[in-house]
């Protein structure tokens, strides 16, 4: 059975759009439909339904953990993704002190190798293939014809 994800609500879409950094190396996305920044093809911060989602290094992620109504980002019950952490709703409400984390999480996502930009199906080139016999006869066909 397919989960059904909530959207974001607007307020923190908009909220999302005002504190991602004004950054040239930031990419802004929608990864699983949620608004999303990038660094070097790297998650950094996004939306996930209800919640505003940073990725940190351990030592950062640790200290975040103390912070009251924070929590590991487990997109699914029971399936944490590592270094992940979600923001307390009364940090997100307080954007000048989220500032240090989410340029803690920039940092540590432009730290991480860049990844290498993957060619979409629909750019991919296309590959020719042998005709089909009926193709094959009816080019015989019209080169008679000629």
């Amino acid at each position: 059975m397919a989960m059904k994800w909530r959207k974001s609500p607007e307020a923190l879409v908009r909220t999302f759009d005002a504190i991602v950094p004004d950054d040239p190396r930031v990419e802004r996305r929608k990864m699983f439909g949620y608004p999303a920044a990038f660094v070097g093809g790297n998650l950094f911060m996004s939306l996930f339904q209800d919640s505003l989602v940073l990725r940190l290094p351990e030592d950062d992620r640790v200290s975040f953990l103390r912070i009251d109504g924070s929590a590991a980002f487990e997109p699914m019950p029971g399936r944490p993704m590592r270094e992940y952490v979600v923001a307390p709703p009364a940090l997100v409400a307080r954007p000048r002190s989220l500032a240090s984390w989410i340029e803690r999480s920039l940092a540590y996502a432009q730290s991480i190798p860049p990844k290498a930009a993957k060619r979409s199906a629909s750019r991919a080139p296309a590959t020719r293939r042998a005709p089909t016999a009926a193709k094959r006869a009816a080019a015989q066909r019209a080169a008679k014809r000629k």
